[in-house]
């Protein structure tokens, strides 16, 4: 049976990041579905391309089920969610990523993916891959200096430039 993925997309989102993950799903036929990090469906890159994806993660919460990963597209999600953690859309996401780790599905991302994963109370103990600007900020998962980090169901990159190296290992998860 093939595998489904639920992508969160902050906004604005790493452009190159989210359609690394895109492309190698649509290559290797694997089915997603993309969540807005907002209200609307409408989202930016941080080049200012205008995207409208599949749904908002306000959609996505009690439909955990339907789904065998969540992928965290990164973005300026950082000093976006700082600004807006109280949001209904933020609040979602910490939701939608809490109800998938607790549930024992995949988790990916790359950048501040493993600090939004930290910051949902879902990365206890893990070791984890994230941008060297905000690794001493995880409490509850372990910050490291690779490039990608595998542990368990947990599958993070420290960037984007560095995602390429961890995608293998998500294909192999995704058709295991």
């Amino acid at each position: 049976m093939a595998k489904k993925v639920a992508i969160l997309a902050v906004n604005p989102v790493n452009g190159f990041g989210l359609f690394q993950y895109l492309e190698t799903f649509f290559e290797n036929g694997i089915s997603y579905r993309v969540y807005a990090v907002a209200e609307s469906k409408e989202i930016r890159t941080n080049s200012g391309i205008a995207l409208t994806v599949d749904d908002t993660v306000a959609n996505l919460k009690g439909h955990e089920d339907d789904y065998d990963a969540l992928v965290f597209a990164c973005g300026d999600a950082i000093p976006v969610f700082a600004r807006h953690a109280s949001e209904q859309p933020n609040q979602d996401m910490l939701a939608v990523i809490k109800a998938f780790a607790d549930k024992g599905k995949l988790m990916v991302g790359h950048c501040a993916a493993a600090l939004i994963f930290d910051i949902a109370g879902a990365a206890q103990g893990r070791r984890v891959a994230l941008h060297p600007m905000v690794k001493n900020a995880v409490q509850h998962a372990t910050g490291t200096d690779s490039a990608f980090e595998v542990d368990g169901n947990y599958l993070t990159a420290q960037d984007e430039k560095h995602l390429a190296a961890l995608i293998p290992s998500v294909l192999e998860a995704l058709k295991a």
